[in-house]
């Protein structure tokens, strides 16, 4: 039998999972895993050059079938701690947006917020100068204490819907056998169950806590109320006019 091929995302945030895949020496034998940014891992999904992956949950909207295989996800219950929009004035005043390259979803999510929440309509640009810019991940690491207005997206959503968010999700383009998924969520499921453990020898960031991230920030378990933001945000995100955003 072919390995399945799996793509995972190269951000902190998913760290907990790949330590449970990689010593899961049972599940190794079942895989191929590749490491990529989020928008390069929907795109192996999508064209089916990976059998799954961790998808940015904007690029369930370009799947023509997918499933929703595992228990968990990269998700939050107000603040997430590394997605931003980042302001050189307050977000009222704001008259353009760049938006980042790495997640379709981090755009739309901001995008959303501003429309809906905000209701202040802006500039929206992939680049080129801007009064404020999207930005996710490892990159926003110890960002906070350098920039004038900092608005974290995660607790924006919270108070905007009263919900948690799930910014990505383990999908698959295809049927996978029930054993092989019972087995990636056993793995899943003892990579969260100590996360902390990833923290060694990664980069030190000024006014960046590794520990208050992994368990304070990051919720890890896909629950009804994510599954429920979900379906909330792909709503609204059908709603906001087509971007010519280069990932996927």
């Amino acid at each position: 039998m072919s390995k399945i091929k799996v793509s995972a995302v190269s951000y902190t945030n998913t760290l907990p999972f790949l330590q449970g895949i990689k010593a899961s020496e049972k599940l190794l034998d079942q895989i191929e895993l590749s490491v990529d940014v989020p928008a390069e891992c929907a795109r192996k999904v999508i064209q089916k050059e990976a059998d799954m992956g961790i998808i940015p949950v904007a690029a369930l909207t370009r799947i023509p079938e997918y499933y929703i295989i595992t228990d968990y996800c990269i998700g939050s219950d107000g603040p997430v701690d590394s997605v931003f929009i980042f302001s050189s004035k307050p977000i009222e005043e704001i008259d353009s947006l760049r938006l980042d390259h790495q997640s379709r979803t981090s755009n739309g999510l901001a995008r959303i917020l501003l429309k809906y929440h905000w209701k202040h309509e802006v500039d929206v640009k992939m680049d080129g100068e801007a009064d404020a810019y999207v930005l996710i991940g490892d990159r926003t690491f110890g960002q906070k204490e350098r920039i004038p207005y900092v608005y974290d997206l995660g607790e924006i959503w919270k108070k905007f819907t009263g919900l948690p968010f799930a910014y990505a999700v383990w999908v698959s383009n295809k049927n996978l056998p029930d054993a092989f998924v019972a087995d990636f969520n056993a793995a899943l499921k003892d990579g969260v169950s100590h996360p902390t453990d990833v923290i060694t020898g990664l980069k030190d960031y000024p006014n960046f806590d590794y520990k208050e991230y992994l368990t304070e920030y990051l919720d890890f378990n896909l629950d009804e109320k994510k599954r429920e933001a979900i379906s909330k945000y792909l709503e609204l995100y059908k709603s906001l006019e087509e971007i010519d955003f280069k990932g996927v």
